[in-house]
């Protein structure tokens, strides 16, 4: 048995005890310090079937903490490791992270580097980890003299660490964003310039004034068709988010004429070599000093209202939950 949140189809969500199993072939016992608060995380709660697969189910889509028991056929990971694992099912098709100790594949791992403490790989989380995906996948079209780049739902988790990130490497920010009152904090992260989400909320003409070298997206909607419009010739623009739609109404202008292209970021199926490479440069050019400024600690039972604040956008930067907390 393990305390955690625990959703079902009988009952609201609550703090209580969940039968865990023994892992299996391919599998590892975590004994969990911090998960987080996603999107995905809320939608859980609400039992949405796009994201709660199985019922009952522990949300949290991350997990960091120390391996405790091995499963058979696992050689990677070793007992005692400190370890994250971000996606993978969790919290989706299997028990996540909202759990004193739960049971993860192994192939999802990653051993955490030397330096990066726990709650700093938690704040990181999903939400951070698809935007050192995106921004990976970013820089292999566009570099920082370019030009001027953009990230929509800057106020978000996914949205905050991809600025933070960005600028680490150089690049001109814009953040967007529709919660104005953050703009110092955006720029404290680095952006350049701060801008109203509402200018890209309504869908525009297909093809618009090239203003973007590139963009890091979390919207979709109208917002992403937008972005696509007024990006540069041959730049590039990445999508993991629909916060606003996901729908994209758009046509082929900005890829046949300017040579755009849109690059889709799965965080939850990346394969591992992606996932250490991924982390590895979290280690080295994300301040953790500045993720602090945009991370708050809950306990468990704190984690179920919070998650419903992050679907309704209310929520800025990271959120970690203390699973020693109920």
């Amino acid at each position: 048995m393990t305390r955690a949140v625990l959703v079902s189809s009988s009952a609201p969500p609550a703090v209580t005890e969940v039968d865990l199993p023994d892992p299996a072939e391919g599998e590892v016992l975590v004994d969990v310090t911090a998960s987080s608060v996603n999107y995905k995380d809320g939608l859980a709660l609400a039992r949405n079937p796009g994201v709660a697969r199985v019922d009952p189910l522990v949300p949290g889509i991350d997990v960091v903490g120390t391996v405790s028991a091995l499963g058979p056929g696992v050689h990677d990971v070793a007992i005692g490791d400190r370890v994250t694992c971000n996606g993978a099912g969790l919290g989706e098709t299997r028990h996540g992270g909202w759990a004193v100790r739960t049971v993860v594949p192994a192939d999802a791992l990653v051993v955490l580097p030397d330096g990066v403490g726990d709650v700093f790989a938690a704040a990181v989380g999903t939400a951070g980890f698809t935007a050192q995906l995106s921004v990976l996948a970013l820089e292999r079209t566009v570099a920082p003299d370019d030009g001027p780049v953009l990230v929509t739902g800057a106020s978000g988790g996914v949205g905050s660490v991809a600025v933070a990130l960005l600028a680490a490497r150089g690049y001109t920010v814009t953040a967007s964003t529709g919660r104005t009152t953050n703009a110092d904090a955006l720029r404290r992260l680095g952006a350049a310039e701060v801008v109203d989400r509402a200018e890209f909320a309504e869908l525009g003409k297909p093809l618009q004034r090239a203003r973007w070298a590139g963009a890091v997206d979390s919207v979709g909607g109208a917002t992403l068709a937008n972005v696509l419009a007024a990006t540069r010739w041959g730049g590039a623009v990445t999508a993991c988010g629909l916060a606003q739609d996901a729908g994209l109404p758009t046509t082929v202008m900005p890829f046949i004429l300017r040579a755009v292209s849109l690059l889709g970021i799965n965080s939850v199926d990346a394969p591992h070599a992606l996932r250490q490479r991924a982390w590895d440069r979290i280690a080295t050019d994300l301040d953790p000093a500045l993720l602090a400024e945009v991370t708050r600690t809950v306990s468990l039972s704190e984690a179920i209202e919070v998650g419903a604040e992050v679907v309704a956008g209310r929520v800025h930067g990271r959120t970690v939950v203390d699973v020693a907390t109920a």
